[in-house]
């Protein structure tokens, strides 16, 4: 009785704690899910729409956005099992139809590759042409698709590396790929408040996102999901809508045995290291759907998503059978549901998370690095005034201009300092990506031609 007290007393001091970050960061309404030794908690915060406003509550829909990928991961896995697809296969054996501009490239990918961001595709086709909203419309596009790096020299962030993977569901099932999903996890789970299409949203309570008008003032985002992921091309890399309460029971599912839906070592599996991760806020390694990260000392799992001013973390730290789930709906989400996660492993488990220490303004490295980096959405602008390095982020205009969507905001100018060590390393010190961290990538020459953010390769364009 003392104990449980105990822990009802832990879980609201936690409750307060989320609520001061709710009002400091200024996010209309969140949800908050804490699993920790099988014992479930939800701190609900504020409302689901600012012009139509309802209380939010662990049955709310959020957009998950890329927390998608790890549903497709363990659905492919389970095919994996059932001996009809195999990791180290070339996707094309899946996949014929598969046309990428570098063929060497296309016939050499394999189903690792995609699933361990290693496959050397680009972020992802921003706008396709004609589409009727089809994987298989998506993938008959991939030849417009750059190509950042070899195929399994390095890993690049890549949604459209997870829709392509959802093709390979779709093809080895004879199911569409939200069918497989459903009928593989959702429904042996219990899953049942989690979604794709918006007819399904529609029907539940479910969370407006907001993003601020140019007044300033947040308004609610359109459409509710964003960079056209409101389309089925997207679904497997950025396409599932659920709520606290099933991403709660869906992290319990791979902190457990498998329950039938996957044999233990092979849930386990996935959170091994199968592709390193450098200088990056997301991790130190992807396992297969998920990114790995120590915090003081313990390992944990992750994935977060951003979604059309709404955003959504979650991370487990497996060996502590603990996990935290945080989605908020604006623009503000991000900073938030960091500092939630954050504030719930040292709340729960003691566990401090330290931010690494720049080293002094050094000119000559600023300028070696200044210049402007590009990935097929944005652009990204290093510069030095001599006193202080910036970096500073941008939707392309011609992407901007073309939409009739509402896009997240460009990020301002935020001061970068660089890491101890070979100097290649930097954290953002300031603006709403402060904390994050990434590296500079060099030639044979020594020469920087790209820079890494959000696990993400920009490639090198001026400077």
């Amino acid at each position: 009785m003392q104990q449980q007290q105990h822990q009802q007393d832990r879980e609201d001091a936690f409750g307060a704690v989320v609520a001061r970050l709710a009002e400091e960061h200024g996010v209309p309404g969140a949800s908050v899910g804490i699993l920790n030794g099988g014992r479930t908690s939800f701190v609900n915060h504020g409302v689901t729409s600012l012009d139509h406003p309802r209380p939010v509550d662990e049955h709310t829909v959020f957009h998950l956005a890329s927390i998608s990928k790890t549903f497709t991961a363990t659905v492919l896995l389970h095919l994996v099992e059932e001996g009809k697809v195999e990791l180290d296969a070339p996707v094309r054996r899946y996949v014929p139809e598969l046309v990428l501009a570098d063929e060497g490239a296309a016939a050499r990918i394999t189903v690792l590759n995609l699933l361990n961001q290693t496959a050397g595709l680009d972020w992802n086709l921003v706008d396709p042409e004609g589409e009727d909203g089809s994987l298989a419309a998506f993938v008959a596009q991939l030849d417009r698709l750059p190509l950042v790096s070899e195929p399994g020299v390095r890993a690049s962030y890549s949604q459209a590396g997870y829709n392509l993977a959802g093709r390979i569901v779709e093809n080895v099932t004879g199911l569409t790929f939200e069918q497989a999903v459903a009928a593989t996890v959702l429904e042996p789970l219990g899953l049942t408040d989690t979604v794709f299409d918006a007819d399904d949203i529609m029907v539940r309570p479910f969370a407006t996102g907001h993003v601020h008008g140019e007044d300033g003032r947040p308004r609610a985002a359109r459409p509710w999901k964003a960079f056209r992921a409101g389309t089925r091309g997207n679904n497997p890399g950025g396409g599932v809508a659920s709520t606290t309460a099933d991403v709660l029971a869906w992290a319990r599912f791979h902190l457990g045995d498998g329950d039938g839906v996957l044999r233990t070592d092979t849930l386990h599996g996935m959170r091994e290291e199968t592709a390193p991760l450098r200088g990056s806020t997301l991790g130190d390694g992807f396992g297969l759907g998920w990114f790995r990260r120590p915090v003081d000392g313990v390992r944990t799992i992750g994935h977060g998503g951003s979604g059309n001013g709404q955003y959504a973390e979650l991370h487990l730290a497996p060996e502590r059978d603990f996990a935290v789930v945080a989605l908020a709906n604006s623009e503000e989400g991000y900073l938030f549901n960091q500092a939630v996660v954050r504030a719930a492993f040292e709340h729960f488990l003691g566990l401090v998370e330290k931010d690494p220490e720049p080293v002094p303004y050094d000119e000559s490295r600023a300028r070696e690095v200044a210049g402007r980096y590009e990935i097929d959405a944005m652009n990204l602008d290093i510069a030095t005034d001599g006193v202080r390095l910036t970096l500073a982020v941008e939707i392309k205009p011609e992407i901007r201009q073309a939409s009739d969507a509402d896009m997240p905001p460009d990020i301002a100018p935020a001061a970068v300092g660089f890491l101890p060590g070979d100097g290649d390393e930097y954290t953002l010190t300031g603006g709403t990506l402060a904390g994050q961290r990434g590296f500079f990538t060099r030639d044979t020459a020594g020469r920087v031609t790209g820079v890494d953010l959000g696990g993400r390769l920009f490639s090198r364009t001026t400077g």
